[in-house]
């Protein structure tokens, strides 16, 4: 039968058109509007005016750029995808990004689906170009060394603040932020404006009168914020110190007022666990609420009630971390674990649900039988071993042993490229026009770069035997799993979990289905599509015994046939379209899962 070799699916031509990209830090720092219309109006001078191509949209975000998780940033990528637009245009490198891997990886991305990156303030040069390519990762590194000097910056000052007894963050419940310019003899080590806090005469009596509740000690929290809510007080931002529920059930909102009962800045003292600032160390510069003899009053009756509080153990959810919810079109979102009435009795019943607000749940107990019953059914057919060891073999002689070179030529063309790159840049370096931490940097990422490369070459040369070596011992992982897994401590089923499950994905009717790492999700699949042609071989030979015409082959099985020559003879045939480092990775057998798997095996074993 004739085998039709699978092909990737090629990516949709974008239509042609500009996606305009506008990036502004924080509100904070800057009005974002008269920011964005100046980049706005640099992108249409320079580029726009000049293209006849149509503008498809405008993606804003007002959000650091060190980090990829803007919403605006993240629809650009979707779109471009879907190849809604062929060119994205910003004003200048780092309103892209100010993370230099994190951008380059993005662009090369957009590249591979045809979209173009351009930059307003240099609108002809193209990132792809092997020169041009160079000077464009220079720019990220300078603006993500930027952003780090600035981080510095801002700590030292901070620091500094601390030090000399200054208050550095957003003022406490019961004091205000002030601001106002620096004194002549300060103005070189502050500069022009000073920052400082005071006692706010509307909020200050609120907390005065809630220390007084505590050092009376007949009240409890509870009964304290009860007493705050009579007279109609509240937290600043207006949340209520006991919330009344639709059912009339009274909740109190004591977790921030136990906070300020512990916070040494009431009582004029500067404290910070990073900068080695202890309690009673350094006097702060503002006037304190309630002096320092109360505050430890106070703390001594709280730590004295809290010997008596019955402390509830934090739940253990087996699946944390693990299981995604796939909803009707396909996409996933993390599933987070919740006990409802953990107060009571039997500590309540655990769920694992979305984290926004009327979303699905479901059972721990019913998610995790499922799982202990799927990992129970990933068995393999002994006697389909023999055939599974065939294709295996056959996969490595194919994928490994040289019948692919385009591969391995493009990984030692990416080595030579990049020892050309650093040849470049180093002449750039001796004449002193790159600094000696941008050399630094681009250094380590050529480093990176060629270690990863020749991991992956040297694992296209690994003999032959120790790969089947790994498919044996995967093997008698996997036949163990299913038997053992419901015997082992919670303890070890998690670890187990983590080394052979990469995600747990359960549907919206509730059904379970394991998603598997390396290499046991390969040998998995082999074993089933090994097992279905094997049955559709029988199936035909029966349907010609009896003269029946045979049944149409599955769609997509030829690509995966096992010709069966004869009675005992096998000869695989196997096609994929996975390259041979797509292969490897496929197939690789971490050192850690082998000794983590092993190690939990042997001791439940022996404990049997």
């Amino acid at each position: 039968m004739a085998q039709d070799k699978r092909k990737k699916s090629a990516p949709i031509p974008p239509e042609l058109g500009w996606a305009v990209y506008l990036r502004t830090s924080s509100d904070e720092n800057q009005k974002p509007e008269l920011s964005r219309a100046r980049q706005r109006f640099i992108i249409e001078e320079n580029v726009l005016k000049r293209s006849d191509m149509p503008v498809y949209d405008e993606y804003i975000d007002v959000l650091s750029g060190t980090t990829p998780n803007r919403p605006d940033y993240q629809r650009l990528l979707n779109d471009a995808r879907k190849g809604k637009f062929s060119h994205v245009i910003v004003e200048r490198a780092d309103r892209f990004g100010r993370h230099d891997t994190e951008a380059m990886r993005a662009i090369d991305e957009l590249a591979e689906f045809g979209v173009a990156v351009r930059f307003a303030n240099m609108p002809d040069i193209d990132p792809l170009h092997m020169d041009q390519r160079v000077f464009v990762t220079m720019t990220f590194t300078l603006a993500r060394r930027e952003s780090q000097l600035l981080g510095v910056r801002v700590k030292g000052g901070l620091q500094a603040k601390l030090k000399s007894g200054g208050f550095a963050n957003l003022a406490p419940d019961g004091y205000l932020n002030m601001s106002g310019k620096t004194e002549l003899d300060k103005k070189k080590d502050w500069g022009r404006v000073d920052h400082w806090i005071e006692l706010d005469p509307e909020r200050a009596p609120i907390w005065r009168y809630a220390w007084d509740l505590l050092l009376e000690d007949k009240l409890t929290l509870l009964e304290i914020a009860e007493a705050l809510h009579a007279r109609g007080y509240t937290y600043r931002r207006g949340r209520p110190f006991v919330t009344i529920t639709a059912t009339g059930a009274r909740k109190h909102n004591i977790n921030t007022l136990s906070n300020i009962f512990h916070n040494w800045a009431y009582a004029g003292w500067v404290t910070s666990e990073p900068n080695g600032i202890l309690p009673k160390t350094l006097r702060g510069t503002w006037e304190p609420l309630i002096s320092t003899e109360e505050f430890e009053r106070g703390l001594a009756i709280l730590e004295r009630r809290n010997v008596h509080r019955r402390v509830q153990r934090k739940r253990d959810y087996l699946l944390a971390g693990l299981l995604f919810y796939e909803d009707g079109d396909g996409k996933q979102v993390r599933l987070t674990g919740s006990t409802s009435n953990a107060g009571r009795s039997g500590g309540g019943t655990p769920y694992y649900r979305v984290a926004a607000a009327g979303g699905v749940s479901f059972l721990c107990s019913d998610v995790d039988d499922c799982v202990g019953a799927d990992l129970a059914r990933i068995q393999v057919d002994p006697d389909l071993i023999p055939l599974i060891r065939a294709a295996y073999t056959n996969d490595l002689k194919t994928k490994i042993a040289g019948s692919h070179p385009d591969d391995r030529a493009r990984l030692e063309a990416v080595l030579k490229a990049t020892d050309e790159e650093e040849n470049r840049t180093a002449r750039l370096y001796a004449a002193g026009k790159i600094s000696e931490d941008i050399w630094d940097a681009l250094w380590e990422e050529w480093q990176d770069r060629r270690h990863k490369v020749r991991r992956t070459l040297e694992m296209l040369t690994v003999d032959h035997e120790t790969h089947v070596g790994n498919l044996e011992l995967a093997l008698q992982i996997i036949a163990r799993i299913g038997t053992l897994y419901n015997g082992l401590q919670r303890r070890d089923q998690k670890e187990l979990l983590r080394q052979v499950v990469h995600r747990v994905v359960v549907n919206e009717a509730g059904k379970v289905r394991l998603e598997l790492r390396t290499p046991f999700a390969y040998l998995c699949d082999l074993n089933d599509e090994i097992r279905l042609v094997k049955n559709q071989s029988k199936r035909r030979k029966t349907e010609k015994k009896n003269g029946r015409p045979e049944s149409a082959v599955l769609p997509g099985a030829c690509s995966n046939q096992l010709q069966i020559c004869g009675k005992y003879k096998t000869q695989p045939e196997r096609e994929t379209s996975l390259t041979p480092s797509e292969f490897v990775h496929q197939i690789a057998f971490p050192q850690r899962t082998r000794v983590v798997c092993i190690s939990i095996i042997d001791t439940a074993l022996a404990i049997r």
